[in-house]
């Protein structure tokens, strides 16, 4: 068995022709992901601010729960992930989340302050979230040619960015309407929720009816015939553009997937870098008590980094798909090393606000859907949910662990001596994945491990 990989950088050669646009299914995506993140956002801008001065919960308490909430997404992950591989069944597995997550908000709404089930109904949100995760960035990498796929995730993900935008400021709108009536919040987001599984259900096409990539100039169609796998990359081989590239075989599921040593070191390195990522929660909490404004305001700090990640997902993933996608995943992790260097560092409080909210937003730009668009083409056919699943499972346990000890820390220690841990552990991890992350994508053929 091969795995195609190359030398120079992980992005195949860009098509010459015509401009290239989006698939009509990413776009779909993207408005689903886009009103389902106005509803999730209007709940998670408001509950760190509920749970901690309004419930009284301790620093190490809300990371118990964070870490609760983000291991109950790792759980599911895999099991959606192999779940929607089978069959095919991308689009029903992902649209069961969304059902889920929505009518989470009901369990918040039923509630009544009791922390029991609140953290069943953050759960119940989280598993929606962990359940369609990766079958629905499989059906973008499926929709999408594999030279562009940063590009297709860094749209995905500015539409998912804008309903985080929006979410924040429908919360404290509703806020200063209902005088601080929490439960107005949750019945909103359910309503909008509800929405967003409306429209998953008349917008997503389903099993049978993937489009087929538009052919341009310059570009072979899927139907025209190319080298073998095994022949590309050989002298007097002529790539097959437009293809997706070659990669191990589904019939050993992720023990096939497993075998190359490339998608081994993603994996490895997406777990050395979330457990070294403290949840954004604590950051926001930590400029609140450091700037000491007004707890009414504590909900549009979120913005500041959805902004940033809005302007900056689209253009880098077009830089990854030109100049490879790994180091702008280096660099995104850099730029949360700063952010953390920032709420430790003597500066004013205007700039420690404007960079760390800035830094942030140039992490999830730099990160997210790049680590998904670098994954892409290492997976098995026929096993792409699952693939990715692995990836997004290791690294959401990764940072159950850092919540929960960055949690712990503080309340033993500080605030301070918790952001020097985090900053040493960041640090530590970001050298040993800058060795580990590999620089090829399936170009050129590599045998794999037996």
């Amino acid at each position: 068995m091969y795995l195609a990989t190359t030398g120079r950088r992980d992005a195949p050669p860009r098509p010459s022709g015509a401009r290239r646009r989006v698939p009509g299914t990413v776009l779909a995506l993207g408005a689903v992901s886009l009103v389902t993140d106005v509803s999730s956002e209007m709940v998670t801008a408001v509950l760190p601010l509920y749970l901690v001065l309004g419930l009284g919960l301790s620093p190490l308490q809300f990371g118990l729960l964070d870490g609760l909430s983000t291991g109950a997404t790792a759980l599911v992950r895999l099991l959606g992930g192999a779940t929607a591989d089978r069959g095919g069944r991308h689009k029903q597995i992902a649209g069961l989340g969304y059902a889920l997550s929505a009518c989470s908000r009901l369990g918040l709404l039923l509630a009544g302050g009791a922390t029991g089930p609140i953290a069943s109904s953050i759960v119940a949100d989280r598993l929606g979230k962990g359940v369609r995760t990766a079958p629905r960035d499989a059906l973008i990498t499926l929709h999408s040619p594999p030279e562009d796929l940063g590009r297709a995730f860094g749209t995905h993900r500015a539409m998912d960015t804008t309903g985080a935008l929006l979410g924040p400021l429908a919360a404290v709108a509703l806020l200063w309407a209902t005088t601080e009536a929490y439960e107005a919040v949750f019945a909103v987001s359910f309503c909008v929720g509800a929405f967003g599984v409306l429209l998953w259900v008349l917008l997503v096409p389903g099993r049978g009816s993937a489009p087929v990539p538009a052919r341009v100039p310059g570009r072979r169609s899927p139907s025209e015939s190319s080298p073998a796998p095994e022949e590309r990359g050989r002298p007097g081989s002529t790539p097959v553009r437009g293809k997706r590239p070659a990669s191990p075989r589904a019939r050993d599921g992720f023990l096939a997937t497993l075998r190359s040593p490339a998608y081994r070191r993603i994996v490895l390195c997406a777990g050395l870098l979330g457990a070294a990522t403290v949840g954004d929660a604590f950051l926001y909490l930590l400029l609140q008590r450091r700037l000491a404004f007004d707890a009414t305001w504590f909900p549009f700090l979120p913005l500041g980094a959805a902004g940033v990640y809005l302007l900056l997902a689209v253009p880098v993933g077009r830089l990854a798909d030109r100049s490879g996608r790994r180091r702008p995943f280096l660099y995104g992790h850099g730029a949360l090393l700063l952010a953390y260097g920032l709420l430790l560092a003597p500066v004013p409080d205007t700039a420690a606000l404007v960079g760390v909210l800035g830094l942030l937003g140039v992490f999830y730009a730099a990160t997210d859907g790049v680590l998904m668009a670098l994954t892409g083409p290492f997976l098995a056919e026929g096993r792409q949910a699952g693939g990715l699943a692995l990836v997004q499972t290791v690294q959401a346990l990764a940072r159950v662990g850092a919540a929960v000890t960055f949690g712990a820390v503080w309340t033993a220690s500080g605030q301070e001596a918790a952001l020097v841990a985090a900053l040493a552990a960041l640090a530590t991890a970001l050298c040993c994945a800058a060795r580990l992350l590999p620089s090829g994508s399936p170009r050129t053929p590599e045998r794999t491990e037996p």
